[in-house]
């Protein structure tokens, strides 16, 4: 636990440090609103508004004591306090998250155990094209391709009107038009599942055929048993204790792939808040740095999730 603090406040002095290298750009746009006095004298101001003025040490330390009491800051374009917006906009990309989780292992797990029970087969050969070919196309370009075709194509394509763009105002919350939110969350959720869902099938495949190798499930076999308990009760568990580990990392792509995804799905999500932020003239130092530090923590909170479901797969796990 002592460990996953550090991490913490090493993500926080990263990200403090990184956006101070040079504030110049946001002191400038600032202070072009200014009307007193000369252009240096606006810069003068402009720094004390947005608490560029004072030392370094003494903004880390400000910005540290603030972080301890759960206080971001407000948006220095939108004047909002950070916390608030970040809370009104978690719900889009949890569930955009989950739902990509779900597509992930709704592909993942059959194909992976299907292709190792079936090594060397034509279906083995196939269904390992078909992960290396998610794996070597990025998510991006698998999004902005599908968007242009279902915007040319969409009337007499294979491909549904819905995977297309949509427009950040057309969302709708999921308990007030389930079937308008599924409708804009498929596009990205589909996409994004199927390329986390790649690495997991391909991982999982190897690993269940390290286990299926083993004199236990030999024994199995030998026994007689059918070939459904030996793969699920027997091997599938087993194989699943590393592959876990690989879902927990991949959770960490899911949230900064969700950046791009939001974006280009225009999900008022975290990830559409954080590119507005930093996409416009100047940097939004307190969007930013609020956005970055609850996702670590976020980050850091699955890790010890998955560190406590390593105990429920093997029992022979303990932590101290």
């Amino acid at each position: 636990m002592l460990l996953n603090v550090l991490v913490l406040l090493l993500v926080a002095s990263m990200v403090f440090l990184a956006l101070r290298i040079d504030s110049s750009n946001v002191v400038g746009q600032r202070a072009q609103g200014c009307t007193v006095g000369d252009y240096e004298e606006c810069q003068k101001v402009a720094k004390q508004e947005l608490g560029l003025d004072s030392p370094l040490y003494k903004q880390y330390f400000n910005f540290m004591s603030d972080i301890v009491r759960l206080d971001f800051g407000d948006s220095w374009r939108q004047k909002t306090p950070v916390l608030d917006e970040i809370r009104s906009r978690a719900a889009p990309s949890i569930e955009l998250g989950l739902l990509q989780i779900v597509v992930a292992l709704t592909v993942a797990l059959p194909i992976g155990i299907i292709s190792a029970i079936r090594q060397d087969s034509w279906i083995d050969y196939l269904l390992r094209f078909f992960s290396i070919a998610l794996l070597g196309i990025p998510v991006f370009v698998l999004a902005i391709l599908i968007i242009l075709v279902t915007s040319r194509y969409a009337s007499g394509s294979f491909l549904p009107d819905w995977l297309g763009p949509h427009s950040a105002t057309s969302y709708a919350n999921i308990w007030e038009d389930p079937w308008r939110n599924i409708k804009i969350m498929c596009g990205p959720a589909l996409i994004g599942g199927l390329g986390t869902g790649a690495v997991i099938m391909r991982f999982l495949r190897s690993q269940m055929l390290e286990v299926l190798r083993q004199d236990y499930v030999r024994t199995a076999w030998a026994k007689g048993l059918k070939e459904r308990v030996i793969v699920v009760r027997h091997a599938l568990k087993n194989a699943l204790i590393p592959v876990l580990t690989v879902v927990g990392i991949l959770l960490g792509s899911i949230v900064s792939g969700n950046v791009v995804l939001e974006t280009v799905y225009a999900v008022p999500g975290i990830g559409y808040y954080v590119t507005t932020a930093v996409s416009q003239n100047a940097t939004d130092f307190p969007v930013v740095q609020g956005v970055v530090i609850i996702v670590a923590t976020v980050l850091v909170f699955i890790n010890i999730l998955v560190d406590v479901a390593y105990g429920w797969l093997d029992p022979r796990i303990r932590y101290s």
